[in-house]
């Protein structure tokens, strides 16, 4: 006699909406960030039945940074979900038709649609396996409309357990004992942190590194915190000195680009010899020959060469020439700094805010930061002590990534480390782009701490009086610069119109007051307006920030 409970077991029904959230869930997803809509609703309340944190934002490219900075720092890369139109209306001009899949391969490492619901556990196991090995990297799924409430039996689903962590992949040992017998010879070393340091995890084997043979070390904006910025053999205040004179550098994961200067004359020796570690191959002599290539995971590679050094005791002098010249000139840069920042007269300068900032940010809080001239000059002052705990623009420079990026630390702070901060420090026309996000901070009651740099502008504004001089000529699509923005605006009421704190400052004293204030609000996110010269600059450099081609 047929078995009656077999047959209703494997006649048991679930939608394409739990099958969708349950392969996310077996391949560790915690969160998900996105706005709904037809036809994803269903797979967002899926996911939330089966624990994954839903983040409601007000804007997609807000939820795109957020989930990116999710992948940086949990090693869960970005995963995008896209539905489109149901597939027997493909080619008749259906709803928001589009060829995503294949406009998506040319942006990410994995693109394609699941065949059938049966498959989608085996297509979102490959994305996100996709996505975290190698040098990581966006994925897409495009989930067709009607796969979402289909119904399909249990039994045909089959079952794809969770990926493996990334191998650990080494570098080739004849080329660690070339790079050690290089570093061990140079003159003027230097070491360059990147940002693939800090993703790697490598902080305890490249602090070690540092540390036991005395080597000068940079880092680049994100891969500040792997050895801590207030490190003595951290010489970010010399940089340009750093890059200039060095005879030997190894890069960790940073890559030769714009941010680098493409390691070219004249901010480089014509014969500096550049050792580079990284995961990815095609990085390896990108604009400059390398003298080795070390292929392979940041950190393992970071303990061949601890290892190969260990062999023959050695260490660079501390009192060299070279580690002279670095020091004497932080020591210039920064009393040039201190002296911008003790200026008294008002309104405020960035170096004036930013010291008071760093006076008082807790040593493990997360720090955020993009715009112009904010972002430029609040890494040289603002100090990162942990790995992965800044994020910034990055590589592209892209505005706008900044409140998505906070809510992403904010979460995980919550999360892993209760208590922890967040600190969002936005230039006035960067908090534009993404600025409705503070409803979602309210909303899901972040206790983010924004900084608003206001000077009316990007890159620079002007005062009250001087746009009203200029109105009285012409109209304000005339006569108004492009790059000017309405004189103090008051953008801290944004925070206080969704039930957080704002506050407008133009003193230091009231920053000081507001930020201890926030900083002392565990319960509630706020919003600091800080008015300052609408013309001020960065201190004198010694290069233009941006290389600029010589053809």
């Amino acid at each position: 006699m047929p078995d009656s409970n077999f047959a209703e077991r494997s006649e048991e029904q679930v939608s394409g909406a739990k099958v969708i959230a349950q392969a996310l869930k077996t391949q560790d997803v915690e969160y998900v960030f996105g706005i709904v809509g037809i036809p994803v609703t269903e797979i967002a309340i899926a996911a939330q039945q089966l624990g994954i944190k839903y983040i409601g934002m007000r804007n997609e490219q807000a939820a795109c940074y957020a989930a990116s900075a999710i992948g940086y720092l949990t090693g869960r890369p970005l995963l995008v979900i896209g539905g489109s139109p149901e597939r027997n209306q493909e080619t008749m001009g259906a709803f928001q038709e589009f060829p995503q899949v294949e406009a998506c391969r040319l942006y990410t490492k994995f693109s394609a649609r699941p065949s059938s619901i049966e498959a989608v556990p085996f297509v979102i196991e490959k994305a996100v396996r996709s996505s975290i090995y190698g040098r990581p990297g966006a994925c897409y799924v495009d989930i067709p409309a009607d796969f979402v409430n289909l119904q399909v039996n249990v039994s045909s689903i089959k079952h794809v357990e969770r990926c493996m962590s990334p191998p650990i992949s080494m570098a080739e040992t004849s080329a660690v004992c070339t790079a050690a017998s290089v570093i061990k010879n140079a003159k003027q070393p230097l070491l360059i942190i990147g940002k693939g340091a800090a993703y790697a995890h490598a902080e305890e084997s490249i602090q070690k590194l540092v540390e036991q043979y005395k080597l000068p070390f940079l880092p680049t904006p994100m891969g500040k915190g792997v050895v801590p910025d207030n490190h003595p053999y951290c010489v970010g205040a010399a940089r340009s000195r750093a890059l200039q004179f060095a005879d030997v550098i190894v890069l960790f994961g940073a890559r030769l680009n714009w941010i680098l200067h493409f390691g070219l004359p004249p901010r480089y020796q014509p014969d500096v010899k550049f050792i580079q570690v990284d995961i990815c191959a095609e990085e390896l002599g990108n604009n400059v020959k390398p003298a080795v290539t070390l292929l392979g995971d940041i950190n393992a590679v970071t303990k061949q060469l601890l290892e190969e050094l260990d062999k023959t005791p050695w260490q660079y002098p501390p009192e060299s020439k070279w580690w002279k010249t670095l020091r004497e000139k932080m020591k210039s840069n920064e009393a040039a700094s201190k002296e911008l920042a003790s200026k008294k007269s008002l309104p405020m300068n960035y170096y004036t805010v930013f010291y008071h900032v760093q006076e008082q940010l807790p040593r493990d809080c997360f720090v955020v930061s993009e715009g112009a001239n904010t972002m430029d000059i609040g890494r040289t002052v603002i100090q990162n002590y942990l790995p992965r705990h800044r994020l910034d623009a990055g590589t592209f420079g892209t505005m706008g990534v900044g409140l998505g990026f906070a809510i992403a630390a904010a979460m995980v702070a919550k999360d892993r480390s209760p208590g922890q901060r967040v600190i969002c420090v936005e230039g006035d026309s960067a908090f534009g782009f993404s600025g409705m996000e503070v409803e979602t901070i309210c909303r899901y009651n972040l206790p983010i701490i924004l900084l608003v740099v206001n000077n009316n502008g990007i890159y620079q504004g002007f005062d009250t009086d001087t746009w009203k001089e200029m109105l009285k000529f012409q109209d304000a699509a005339s006569v108004v610069p492009p790059m000017c923005l309405l004189p103090n605006s008051h953008y801290e009421q944004v925070m206080t119109a969704f039930g957080g704190k704002g506050y407008f400052v133009q003193t230091p004293e009231e920053l000081q007051k507001s930020l201890r204030q926030s900083l002392a609000d565990t319960a509630k996110p706020s919003l600091i307006n800080i008015m300052i010269e609408p013309q001020a600059t960065r201190k004198t450099q010694d290069f233009h920030w941006l290389t600029r081609s010589n053809m």
